[in-house]
């Protein structure tokens, strides 16, 4: 069930995630969906303060708190982050 629960959780801040208004807009978007699926998939980050584009799905993500994520879409189409 929290499986499931959190799966669900994760289909709106992915599509945010990957689909975007303008660029100056896009990057504000952009962090708070990353600093919501990295906290969702249960990882300390307090607020993304910037991004990274590296392909389609595939983002580094800096948090306040110093650290860093790799946040992508794995094979299997799972969300992923990766501490950096």
């Amino acid at each position: 069930m929290i499986v499931r629960a959190r799966a669900s959780a994760l289909i709106l801040p992915l599509a945010l995630l990957f689909a975007g208004p303008s660029p100056a807009a896009e990057g504000d978007a952009l962090n708070k969906d990353l600093t919501s699926v990295i906290m969702l998939l249960g990882l300390p980050c307090e607020q993304v303060v910037s991004a990274k584009r590296q392909a389609d799905n595939d983002h580094i993500a800096s948090c306040k708190n110093g650290l860093r994520y790799r946040v992508y879409l794995n094979a299997q189409g799972r969300v992923v982050a990766q501490k950096q």
